[in-house]
């Protein structure tokens, strides 16, 4: 079978290539792939900024956002051929530590766990691949190619579940949310933000493509520029660019008992002038909360799916902006102006 595979630590070393056919020992679930989705991590393996091998191999099959459609399946997992489904990114550690115990393996503490298509484990851009009945989240027919938005959605409805809890907490009243980055993961955000009946301001640097169309298209607001330039308060802030002049604005944006969730990864030795005491002066006194958060379990994904399925089917359409052949796989892999979510056909 075909496979996109990368070689860690040597960039520009993606290609498709003869792969062996998934062996039974990684899963009982046989899935045929349908579709890949790329996102900045991806480039950035194939920059050779990081990724790893299965132990042993050489090259490690790209793709961690996957749409897949059952083949076979042991009885009484829940699956049947032709079920749609995606498989779950993370593993958690053998050894465990407390919280992959716990099946809260996105929390993992000593950082042994491996990860589809990132770390030491192959990815699902293959034309096929297994996994274990419990790792693969079964998707409503309906989605169609939309279900490769699973796993991006998986990675917010987890961020959302801190913010839910820690306001909760806090007892903080939300009135307006400010996401800045319009990219999926930004867009996403949003969108869980108005199906909890916020206001949403999404900030982005620029006006291409279809952002401004897919914001205004959720009953929010499109603001192009700096944090700063805004003059309504904000009770939370989902930071979703990792660009760190805008982390900077963001730390100190929210109100008191405002609530600062990262989500953007940032690339090292990005520096910018920052008066550090200031900044923790206000967090600390007003009491605000900031947070990083990445991954997701499998609580997350099986929340992801039915937030997919309530949303707006053809919103959702419109964040997949470019759909690319795996013997292309070279143009989905290049970042174009008015991209949102680029998907790989397989």
């Amino acid at each position: 079978m075909q496979a996109l595979t990368v070689r860690p630590g040597e960039a520009d070393s993606a290609a498709v290539v003869d792969f062996a056919d998934p062996d039974p020992g990684e899963g009982a679930v046989l899935v045929d792939g349908v579709a890949l989705g790329v996102c900045g991590t991806d480039r950035e393996i194939v920059a050779a900024e990081y990724g790893e091998a299965p132990p042993g191999e050489e090259l490690l099959v790209l793709g961690h956002e996957s749409l897949g459609r059952v083949r076979e399946a042991p009885a009484g997992s829940g699956l049947q051929a032709g079920d749609l489904v995606a498989g779950i990114v993370r593993h958690p550690d053998p050894v465990p530590c407390r919280s992959c115990a716990r099946g809260e393996w996105d929390m993992c503490r000593n950082g042994r766990f491996t990860e589809h298509g990132i770390k030491a484990s192959h990815g699902f851009g293959r034309e096929q691949w297994r996994e274990a009945v419990g790792r693969v989240i079964k998707l409503d027919p309906s989605l169609g190619l939309r279900g490769v938005l699973l796993e991006p959605t998986s990675v917010v409805t987890k961020a959302w579940e801190h913010i839910d809890h820690i306001c909760a907490r806090g007892g903080t009243f939300v009135d307006r949310v400010l996401v800045t980055g319009a990219g999926p993961i930004g867009l996403l955000a949003a969108m869980l933000a108005r199906d909890r009946g916020h206001e949403v301001t999404v900030l982005d640097h620029n006006d291409e493509g279809p952002k401004r169309a897919l914001i205004e298209g959720l009953g929010a607001t499109f603001h192009v520029g700096k944090v700063s330039e805004l003059d309504e308060e904000v009770d939370i802030l989902v930071e979703a660019t990792g660009a760190a002049a805008v982390i900077v604005d963001a730390l100190t944006a929210p109100r008191a008992s405002g609530i600062v969730c990262l989500t953007g990864v940032s690339p090292q030795g990005q520096r910018v002038p920052v008066d550090i005491g200031g900044v923790n002066r206000e967090i600390v006194l007003e009491n605000n909360v900031v947070f990083g958060s990445v991954n997701a379990n499998q609580r997350h994904y099986a929340a992801a799916a039915e937030a997919l399925v309530a949303g707006d089917q053809d919103w959702l359409d419109a964040l997949i902006t470019r759909r690319v052949p795996l013997d292309r796989h070279d143009e989905g892999l290049e970042r174009r102006s008015g991209d949102v979510k680029v998907v790989l056909e397989l």
